[in-house]
Protein backbone atom coordinates (compact mmCIF):
# COMPACT_ATOMS: atom_id res chain seq x y z
CA UNK A 1 0.00 0.00 0.00
CA UNK A 2 2.95 2.20 0.74
CA UNK A 3 4.33 1.89 -2.47
CA UNK A 4 0.90 2.59 -4.18
CA UNK A 5 0.36 5.82 -2.31
CA UNK A 6 4.31 7.05 -3.11
CA UNK A 7 3.12 6.59 -7.09
CA UNK A 8 -0.58 8.02 -6.17
CA UNK A 9 1.78 10.90 -4.98
CA UNK A 10 4.17 11.40 -7.93
CA UNK A 11 1.27 11.18 -10.17
CA UNK A 12 -1.24 14.19 -8.61
CA UNK A 13 2.68 16.37 -9.07
CA UNK A 14 3.15 15.55 -12.45
CA UNK A 15 -0.43 16.09 -13.40
CA UNK A 16 -0.37 19.15 -11.75
CA UNK A 17 2.57 19.97 -13.84
CA UNK A 18 1.26 19.04 -17.21
CA UNK A 19 -2.19 20.24 -16.89
CA UNK A 20 -2.56 24.17 -16.39
CA UNK A 21 -6.02 23.14 -14.42
CA UNK A 22 -7.57 20.32 -13.08
CA UNK A 23 -11.16 20.99 -12.20
CA UNK A 24 -12.76 18.17 -9.75
CA UNK A 25 -16.67 17.78 -9.52
CA UNK A 26 -19.15 16.23 -7.47
CA UNK A 27 -16.12 14.41 -5.08
CA UNK A 28 -19.13 14.61 -1.59
CA UNK A 29 -20.84 11.61 -4.51
CA UNK A 30 -17.88 9.56 -3.73
CA UNK A 31 -17.59 7.54 -0.92
CA UNK A 32 -14.97 7.84 1.20
CA UNK A 33 -12.46 5.63 2.16
CA UNK A 34 -13.75 2.85 4.23
CA UNK A 35 -17.25 4.21 3.37
CA UNK A 36 -18.05 0.90 1.18
CA UNK A 37 -17.42 -0.90 -2.22
CA UNK A 38 -16.74 1.47 -4.99
CA UNK A 39 -16.85 0.98 -8.87
CA UNK A 40 -15.57 3.71 -10.82
CA UNK A 41 -17.11 3.56 -14.62
CA UNK A 42 -15.66 6.57 -16.81
CA UNK A 43 -15.59 7.55 -20.94
CA UNK A 44 -12.35 6.83 -21.80
CA UNK A 45 -10.82 9.60 -24.36
CA UNK A 46 -7.27 9.49 -23.37
CA UNK A 47 -5.63 6.84 -22.87
CA UNK A 48 -3.37 5.73 -19.81
CA UNK A 49 -4.15 9.75 -18.70
CA UNK A 50 -7.86 8.53 -17.73
CA UNK A 51 -6.93 6.20 -14.92
CA UNK A 52 -4.59 8.74 -13.67
CA UNK A 53 -6.40 11.38 -13.30
CA UNK A 54 -8.99 9.32 -11.20
CA UNK A 55 -6.40 8.14 -9.02
CA UNK A 56 -5.01 11.37 -8.34
CA UNK A 57 -8.46 13.09 -7.53
CA UNK A 58 -10.65 10.58 -6.16
CA UNK A 59 -10.05 10.11 -2.64
CA UNK A 60 -9.80 6.49 -2.98
CA UNK A 61 -7.30 3.99 -3.65
CA UNK A 62 -8.65 2.20 -6.92
CA UNK A 63 -7.89 -1.12 -8.47
CA UNK A 64 -8.17 -0.97 -12.17
CA UNK A 65 -9.41 -3.33 -14.92
CA UNK A 66 -6.21 -2.64 -17.20
CA UNK A 67 -5.84 -4.79 -20.70
CA UNK A 68 -3.42 -7.55 -20.30
CA UNK A 69 -1.06 -6.63 -23.09
CA UNK A 70 -0.23 -3.10 -21.16
CA UNK A 71 1.59 -6.03 -18.64
CA UNK A 72 3.55 -7.34 -21.03
CA UNK A 73 6.43 -4.43 -20.63
CA UNK A 74 8.80 -4.94 -18.03
CA UNK A 75 8.36 -1.01 -16.52
CA UNK A 76 4.43 -0.96 -16.79
CA UNK A 77 3.94 -4.24 -15.17
CA UNK A 78 6.43 -3.54 -12.12
CA UNK A 79 3.95 -0.16 -12.11
CA UNK A 80 0.52 -1.56 -13.06
CA UNK A 81 1.46 -4.49 -10.08
CA UNK A 82 2.32 -1.78 -7.77
CA UNK A 83 -0.88 -0.11 -8.19
CA UNK A 84 -2.79 -2.98 -8.07
CA UNK A 85 -4.17 -3.34 -11.38
CA UNK A 86 -5.92 -6.08 -12.21
CA UNK A 87 -5.52 -7.59 -15.67
CA UNK A 88 -8.25 -8.38 -18.21
CA UNK A 89 -8.26 -10.78 -21.48
CA UNK A 90 -9.72 -8.93 -24.72
CA UNK A 91 -10.99 -10.36 -27.47
CA UNK A 92 -9.66 -8.06 -29.99
CA UNK A 93 -6.01 -8.80 -28.51
CA UNK A 94 -5.85 -12.31 -28.54
CA UNK A 95 -7.95 -13.34 -32.01
CA UNK A 96 -10.63 -15.51 -30.25
CA UNK A 97 -12.87 -16.12 -27.33
CA UNK A 98 -11.00 -15.64 -23.99
CA UNK A 99 -11.51 -16.54 -20.33
CA UNK A 100 -11.82 -13.47 -18.00
CA UNK A 101 -12.52 -15.99 -14.54
CA UNK A 102 -9.55 -14.89 -12.71
CA UNK A 103 -9.70 -11.74 -13.65
CA UNK A 104 -13.21 -11.51 -12.20
CA UNK A 105 -12.44 -13.35 -8.93
CA UNK A 106 -9.57 -10.97 -8.18
CA UNK A 107 -12.40 -7.82 -8.59
CA UNK A 108 -15.11 -9.42 -6.61
CA UNK A 109 -12.25 -9.80 -3.85
CA UNK A 110 -11.34 -6.36 -4.08
CA UNK A 111 -14.98 -5.37 -3.75
CA UNK A 112 -15.50 -7.50 -1.08
CA UNK A 113 -12.93 -6.08 0.96
CA UNK A 114 -14.64 -2.84 0.88
CA UNK A 115 -12.15 -1.16 -1.84
CA UNK A 116 -12.68 0.93 -4.78
CA UNK A 117 -11.86 -0.45 -8.55
CA UNK A 118 -11.95 1.28 -11.94
CA UNK A 119 -13.09 0.27 -14.88
CA UNK A 120 -13.61 2.04 -18.40
CA UNK A 121 -16.75 0.10 -19.95
CA UNK A 122 -15.80 1.35 -23.55
CA UNK A 123 -13.59 -1.36 -23.48
CA UNK A 124 -10.58 0.92 -25.38
CA UNK A 125 -9.36 4.21 -25.33
CA UNK A 126 -10.49 5.88 -28.48
CA UNK A 127 -10.26 9.61 -30.67
CA UNK A 128 -13.94 9.60 -31.49
CA UNK A 129 -16.60 12.72 -30.49
CA UNK A 130 -18.99 10.52 -28.34
CA UNK A 131 -19.35 7.58 -25.85
CA UNK A 132 -18.67 4.71 -27.47
CA UNK A 133 -20.85 1.51 -27.24
CA UNK A 134 -20.52 0.08 -23.28
CA UNK A 135 -19.45 -3.13 -22.60
CA UNK A 136 -21.44 -5.02 -20.06
CA UNK A 137 -18.27 -6.22 -18.16
CA UNK A 138 -18.59 -3.51 -15.24
CA UNK A 139 -22.17 -4.09 -14.47
CA UNK A 140 -21.32 -7.86 -14.69
CA UNK A 141 -18.57 -7.19 -12.29
CA UNK A 142 -20.93 -5.13 -10.05
CA UNK A 143 -23.58 -7.99 -10.00
CA UNK A 144 -21.43 -10.40 -9.79
CA UNK A 145 -19.38 -9.27 -6.32
CA UNK A 146 -23.16 -8.33 -4.88
CA UNK A 147 -24.69 -11.71 -5.37
CA UNK A 148 -21.56 -12.82 -4.27
CA UNK A 149 -20.92 -10.88 -1.08
CA UNK A 150 -24.64 -10.41 0.17
CA UNK A 151 -23.79 -8.02 3.07
CA UNK A 152 -22.30 -5.57 0.98
CA UNK A 153 -23.57 -2.46 -1.26
CA UNK A 154 -21.85 -2.25 -4.27
CA UNK A 155 -21.99 1.49 -5.86
CA UNK A 156 -21.04 2.29 -8.95
CA UNK A 157 -19.80 6.02 -9.28
CA UNK A 158 -20.16 7.12 -13.27
CA UNK A 159 -17.07 9.08 -14.09
CA UNK A 160 -16.82 11.88 -16.90
CA UNK A 161 -13.56 13.32 -17.91
CA UNK A 162 -13.09 16.65 -20.37
CA UNK A 163 -10.13 17.55 -21.88
CA UNK A 164 -10.19 20.92 -23.09
CA UNK A 165 -7.45 20.09 -26.09
CA UNK A 166 -6.49 16.69 -25.26
CA UNK A 167 -3.10 16.07 -26.68
CA UNK A 168 -1.59 19.36 -25.73
CA UNK A 169 0.33 20.03 -23.01
CA UNK A 170 -0.49 22.75 -19.81
CA UNK A 171 -4.40 22.27 -21.30
CA UNK A 172 -7.35 21.74 -18.90
CA UNK A 173 -9.12 19.08 -17.86
CA UNK A 174 -12.39 18.61 -15.74
CA UNK A 175 -13.22 15.32 -13.26
CA UNK A 176 -16.64 15.23 -12.73
CA UNK A 177 -18.03 12.47 -10.56
CA UNK A 178 -21.81 12.18 -10.46
CA UNK A 179 -24.61 9.96 -8.09
CA UNK A 180 -23.71 6.81 -7.26
CA UNK A 181 -25.76 3.74 -8.64
CA UNK A 182 -26.60 1.29 -5.38
CA UNK A 183 -26.70 -2.21 -6.19
CA UNK A 184 -29.62 -3.10 -4.16
CA UNK A 185 -32.17 -5.69 -4.13
CA UNK A 186 -34.21 -4.70 -6.78
CA UNK A 187 -31.18 -5.39 -9.08
CA UNK A 188 -30.43 -8.50 -7.33
CA UNK A 189 -33.67 -9.63 -8.10
CA UNK A 190 -33.50 -8.51 -11.83
CA UNK A 191 -30.12 -10.74 -11.68
CA UNK A 192 -31.37 -13.91 -10.26
CA UNK A 193 -34.19 -13.47 -12.64
CA UNK A 194 -32.14 -13.58 -15.70
CA UNK A 195 -28.58 -12.20 -15.23
CA UNK A 196 -27.85 -11.32 -18.56
CA UNK A 197 -31.00 -8.89 -19.12
CA UNK A 198 -29.62 -7.35 -15.50
CA UNK A 199 -26.60 -6.71 -16.50
CA UNK A 200 -27.34 -5.39 -20.40
CA UNK A 201 -30.42 -3.03 -18.06
CA UNK A 202 -27.53 -2.34 -15.62
CA UNK A 203 -24.83 -1.33 -18.45
CA UNK A 204 -27.57 1.18 -20.17
CA UNK A 205 -28.48 3.08 -16.77
CA UNK A 206 -24.47 3.57 -16.37
CA UNK A 207 -24.45 4.73 -20.18
CA UNK A 208 -26.82 7.29 -19.41
CA UNK A 209 -24.98 8.45 -16.48
CA UNK A 210 -21.85 8.91 -18.08
CA UNK A 211 -23.51 10.39 -21.26
CA UNK A 212 -25.22 13.66 -18.80
CA UNK A 213 -21.38 14.06 -17.46
CA UNK A 214 -19.73 14.39 -20.85
CA UNK A 215 -20.17 15.97 -24.14
CA UNK A 216 -21.25 13.71 -27.03
CA UNK A 217 -22.13 14.98 -31.02
CA UNK A 218 -22.32 12.61 -33.98
CA UNK A 219 -18.67 13.73 -35.33
CA UNK A 220 -15.73 16.43 -35.21
CA UNK A 221 -17.21 19.03 -37.48
CA UNK A 222 -20.76 19.11 -35.48
CA UNK A 223 -18.64 18.97 -32.27
CA UNK A 224 -17.08 21.97 -33.24
CA UNK A 225 -19.80 24.16 -34.92
CA UNK A 226 -21.78 23.44 -31.57
CA UNK A 227 -19.09 24.55 -29.44
CA UNK A 228 -18.65 28.17 -31.27
CA UNK A 229 -22.97 28.30 -30.72
CA UNK A 230 -21.79 27.70 -26.94
CA UNK A 231 -19.32 30.76 -27.35
CA UNK A 232 -22.21 32.67 -28.88
CA UNK A 233 -24.71 32.02 -26.21
CA UNK A 234 -22.66 32.19 -22.57
CA UNK A 235 -22.32 34.92 -20.53
CA UNK A 236 -18.88 36.33 -19.60
CA UNK A 237 -16.80 34.62 -17.05
CA UNK A 238 -17.85 31.23 -17.07
CA UNK A 239 -16.08 28.79 -14.88
CA UNK A 240 -14.58 25.23 -16.91
CA UNK A 241 -17.62 23.20 -14.98
CA UNK A 242 -20.15 25.95 -16.81
CA UNK A 243 -18.51 26.03 -19.84
CA UNK A 244 -18.59 22.08 -20.40
CA UNK A 245 -22.35 22.04 -18.83
CA UNK A 246 -23.38 23.96 -21.27
CA UNK A 247 -21.47 22.07 -24.55
CA UNK A 248 -22.71 19.23 -23.18
CA UNK A 249 -26.75 20.51 -23.37
CA UNK A 250 -26.44 22.01 -26.71
CA UNK A 251 -24.87 18.60 -28.20
CA UNK A 252 -27.61 16.75 -26.39
CA UNK A 253 -30.52 18.36 -27.54
CA UNK A 254 -28.91 19.71 -31.28
CA UNK A 255 -30.25 15.78 -32.94
CA UNK A 256 -33.79 16.78 -31.97
CA UNK A 257 -34.30 20.33 -33.97
CA UNK A 258 -31.39 19.66 -36.87
CA UNK A 259 -33.87 19.24 -38.94
CA UNK A 260 -35.21 22.50 -38.40
CA UNK A 261 -34.35 24.77 -41.36
CA UNK A 262 -33.52 27.51 -39.18
CA UNK A 263 -31.25 25.81 -36.93
CA UNK A 264 -29.13 24.43 -40.13
CA UNK A 265 -29.08 28.17 -41.66
CA UNK A 266 -27.79 29.65 -38.26
CA UNK A 267 -25.48 26.95 -37.82
CA UNK A 268 -23.94 27.81 -41.51
CA UNK A 269 -23.81 31.33 -40.72
CA UNK A 270 -21.69 30.67 -37.58
CA UNK A 271 -19.50 28.18 -39.09
CA UNK A 272 -18.53 31.24 -42.23
CA UNK A 273 -18.27 33.56 -39.10
CA UNK A 274 -15.83 30.46 -37.89
CA UNK A 275 -13.90 30.41 -41.23
CA UNK A 276 -13.68 34.12 -41.74
CA UNK A 277 -11.65 34.19 -38.07
CA UNK A 278 -9.60 31.34 -39.01
CA UNK A 279 -8.03 33.01 -41.86
CA UNK A 280 -7.38 36.09 -40.50
CA UNK A 281 -5.66 34.04 -37.67
CA UNK A 282 -7.70 34.86 -34.95
CA UNK A 283 -10.68 32.63 -32.29
CA UNK A 284 -13.74 33.58 -31.46
CA UNK A 285 -11.92 34.31 -27.91
CA UNK A 286 -9.56 37.33 -29.69
CA UNK A 287 -12.32 39.26 -30.89
CA UNK A 288 -14.53 39.49 -27.99
CA UNK A 289 -11.64 39.92 -25.52
CA UNK A 290 -10.87 42.46 -28.29
CA UNK A 291 -8.86 45.71 -26.40
CA UNK A 292 -7.68 49.33 -27.90
CA UNK A 293 -4.00 49.43 -28.99
CA UNK A 294 -2.76 50.56 -25.65
CA UNK A 295 -4.58 48.19 -23.90
CA UNK A 296 -2.88 45.74 -25.84
CA UNK A 297 0.40 47.15 -25.76
CA UNK A 298 -0.03 47.13 -21.97
CA UNK A 299 -0.78 43.43 -21.76
CA UNK A 300 2.57 43.00 -23.61
CA UNK A 301 4.29 45.09 -21.34
CA UNK A 302 2.78 43.27 -18.33
CA UNK A 303 3.82 39.74 -19.57
CA UNK A 304 7.07 40.92 -20.45
CA UNK A 305 7.84 42.02 -17.41
CA UNK A 306 6.77 38.10 -15.93
CA UNK A 307 8.79 36.98 -18.44
CA UNK A 308 11.93 38.84 -17.49
CA UNK A 309 11.31 38.11 -13.53
CA UNK A 310 11.21 34.10 -14.60
CA UNK A 311 13.96 34.31 -17.27
CA UNK A 312 17.17 34.37 -14.70
CA UNK A 313 15.70 31.45 -13.11
CA UNK A 314 14.77 29.85 -16.00
CA UNK A 315 18.44 30.12 -17.61
CA UNK A 316 20.05 28.31 -15.09
CA UNK A 317 18.90 24.92 -16.24
CA UNK A 318 17.83 25.99 -19.88
CA UNK A 319 20.49 23.76 -21.52
CA UNK A 320 19.01 20.73 -19.98
CA UNK A 321 14.72 21.74 -19.91
CA UNK A 322 15.36 22.78 -24.11
CA UNK A 323 16.51 19.74 -25.35
CA UNK A 324 14.51 17.93 -23.02
CA UNK A 325 11.56 19.70 -24.70
CA UNK A 326 12.18 19.30 -28.15
CA UNK A 327 13.21 15.50 -28.02
CA UNK A 328 9.53 15.02 -26.20
CA UNK A 329 7.60 16.87 -28.32
CA UNK A 330 9.03 14.63 -30.72
CA UNK A 331 8.75 11.48 -29.14
CA UNK A 332 5.16 11.99 -29.01
CA UNK A 333 4.21 12.35 -32.28
CA UNK A 334 6.97 9.81 -33.65
CA UNK A 335 6.04 7.24 -31.50
CA UNK A 336 2.12 7.73 -30.54
CA UNK A 337 0.21 4.66 -32.24
CA UNK A 338 -2.86 6.72 -32.20
CA UNK A 339 -4.39 10.14 -31.15
CA UNK A 340 -5.95 9.20 -28.09
CA UNK A 341 -2.29 8.08 -26.91
CA UNK A 342 -0.32 11.67 -27.77
CA UNK A 343 -0.75 13.04 -24.38
CA UNK A 344 -0.07 9.85 -22.57
CA UNK A 345 3.10 9.28 -24.44
CA UNK A 346 3.85 12.99 -23.42
CA UNK A 347 3.16 11.88 -19.77
CA UNK A 348 4.81 9.26 -19.23
CA UNK A 349 8.10 9.39 -21.53
CA UNK A 350 8.26 13.28 -20.30
CA UNK A 351 7.82 12.20 -16.47
CA UNK A 352 10.48 8.93 -17.24
CA UNK A 353 13.14 11.23 -19.08
CA UNK A 354 13.02 14.03 -16.39
CA UNK A 355 12.95 11.69 -12.95
CA UNK A 356 16.25 9.94 -14.84
CA UNK A 357 17.57 13.17 -16.00
CA UNK A 358 17.34 15.06 -12.89
CA UNK A 359 18.27 11.77 -10.62
CA UNK A 360 21.53 11.44 -12.82
CA UNK A 361 22.51 15.30 -12.34
CA UNK A 362 21.86 15.09 -8.36
CA UNK A 363 23.87 11.87 -8.15
CA UNK A 364 26.58 13.32 -10.20
CA UNK A 365 26.22 16.44 -7.79
CA UNK A 366 26.68 14.10 -4.97
CA UNK A 367 29.45 12.07 -5.74
CA UNK A 368 31.61 15.02 -6.76
CA UNK A 369 30.78 17.84 -5.03
CA UNK A 370 29.13 16.42 -1.62
CA UNK A 371 25.82 16.18 -0.59
CA UNK A 372 24.85 20.13 0.06
CA UNK A 373 25.70 20.36 -3.55
CA UNK A 374 23.28 17.56 -4.24
CA UNK A 375 20.15 19.38 -2.31
CA UNK A 376 21.20 22.45 -3.95
CA UNK A 377 20.45 21.02 -7.47
CA UNK A 378 17.32 18.86 -5.93
CA UNK A 379 16.02 22.02 -5.54
CA UNK A 380 16.92 24.08 -7.97
CA UNK A 381 16.23 21.80 -10.87
CA UNK A 382 12.35 21.70 -10.52
CA UNK A 383 12.15 25.57 -9.81
CA UNK A 384 14.21 26.30 -13.27
CA UNK A 385 11.72 24.03 -14.79
CA UNK A 386 8.95 25.51 -13.24
CA UNK A 387 10.10 29.03 -14.36
CA UNK A 388 10.86 27.41 -18.14
CA UNK A 389 7.06 26.68 -18.05
CA UNK A 390 6.57 30.29 -17.07
CA UNK A 391 8.39 31.81 -19.55
CA UNK A 392 6.80 29.96 -22.60
CA UNK A 393 3.70 30.68 -21.50
CA UNK A 394 4.43 34.27 -21.02
CA UNK A 395 6.57 34.51 -24.54
CA UNK A 396 3.24 32.61 -26.01
CA UNK A 397 1.18 35.23 -24.59
CA UNK A 398 3.24 38.70 -25.95
CA UNK A 399 2.99 36.55 -29.11
CA UNK A 400 -0.57 36.45 -29.24
CA UNK A 401 -0.79 39.94 -28.43
CA UNK A 402 1.59 41.56 -30.68
CA UNK A 403 -0.61 39.81 -33.06
CA UNK A 404 -3.41 40.94 -32.16
CA UNK A 405 -2.37 44.53 -32.46
CA UNK A 406 -0.55 44.01 -35.68
CA UNK A 407 -4.54 42.75 -36.85
CA UNK A 408 -5.65 45.91 -35.04
CA UNK A 409 -4.20 48.26 -37.69
CA UNK A 410 -3.90 46.16 -40.93
CA UNK A 411 -7.53 44.36 -40.97
CA UNK A 412 -9.32 47.22 -38.78
CA UNK A 413 -12.22 47.43 -40.89
CA UNK A 414 -12.19 43.29 -40.90
CA UNK A 415 -12.68 43.07 -37.50
CA UNK A 416 -14.85 45.78 -37.28
CA UNK A 417 -17.15 43.62 -39.60
CA UNK A 418 -16.43 40.31 -37.67
CA UNK A 419 -17.92 41.92 -33.98
CA UNK A 420 -20.82 43.52 -35.99
CA UNK A 421 -21.41 39.94 -37.36
CA UNK A 422 -20.84 38.48 -33.89
CA UNK A 423 -23.23 40.50 -32.21
CA UNK A 424 -26.28 39.45 -34.69
CA UNK A 425 -25.32 35.92 -34.31
CA UNK A 426 -25.19 36.22 -30.38
CA UNK A 427 -28.78 37.94 -30.56
CA UNK A 428 -29.71 34.93 -32.95
CA UNK A 429 -28.50 32.07 -31.20
CA UNK A 430 -30.10 33.22 -27.78
CA UNK A 431 -33.86 33.83 -29.67
CA UNK A 432 -33.19 30.24 -31.20
CA UNK A 433 -32.66 28.63 -27.57
CA UNK A 434 -35.88 30.65 -26.54
CA UNK A 435 -37.88 29.50 -29.38
CA UNK A 436 -36.44 25.72 -29.51
CA UNK A 437 -35.68 24.83 -25.94
CA UNK A 438 -37.98 21.85 -23.97
CA UNK A 439 -40.55 23.88 -21.95
CA UNK A 440 -39.58 21.34 -19.08
CA UNK A 441 -35.82 22.56 -19.50
CA UNK A 442 -34.62 25.06 -17.44
CA UNK A 443 -32.24 27.41 -18.54
CA UNK A 444 -28.83 28.05 -17.12
CA UNK A 445 -28.52 31.40 -17.99
CA UNK A 446 -32.22 33.13 -18.44
CA UNK A 447 -30.72 36.33 -19.81
CA UNK A 448 -28.76 34.77 -22.71
CA UNK A 449 -25.03 36.50 -22.89
CA UNK A 450 -24.74 39.91 -21.33
CA UNK A 451 -21.80 40.37 -23.97
CA UNK A 452 -21.44 44.17 -24.74
CA UNK A 453 -19.78 45.46 -28.15
CA UNK A 454 -16.14 45.18 -27.17
CA UNK A 455 -16.28 43.72 -23.71
CA UNK A 456 -12.71 41.89 -22.29
CA UNK A 457 -14.06 38.30 -21.43
CA UNK A 458 -12.37 35.65 -20.72
CA UNK A 459 -14.64 33.25 -22.68
CA UNK A 460 -12.63 30.46 -24.83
Amino acid sequence: MLSYRLIAALLRFALRVFYRRVVVVGLADVPAEGGGPVIFAGNHPNSLLDPALITATCGRVVHFAAKDVLFRGPVMRALLARMGAVPLRRRDDHGGPVSNDDAFEALYDVLGQGRAMGIFPEGLSHDQSELQRLKTGAARVALGAARRHPGVTIRIVPTGLHYVRRQRFRTSVLVQYGEPIAIDADWLARADADEREAARALTEVIERRIRALTVNAPNWETLRALDAVRRLYQPDHLDLTERIELARRFNEHYPKVAGDPAVAALLDRVRRYEARLTALGLTDHDLVGGASKRALMARVAVHGGLLLMWLPLALLAAPIHAPLGLLLRWLAWRFAPRKDVVATTKFLVGLLLVLAVYGLLVGWALWSLGWVAALQVLLLLPLSGYATLMVVRRFDAIDRKLGLLVRSVVVRPDLDALRAERARLSAAVVEMVQRLRPAELELLYPSGPATPARPAARTR
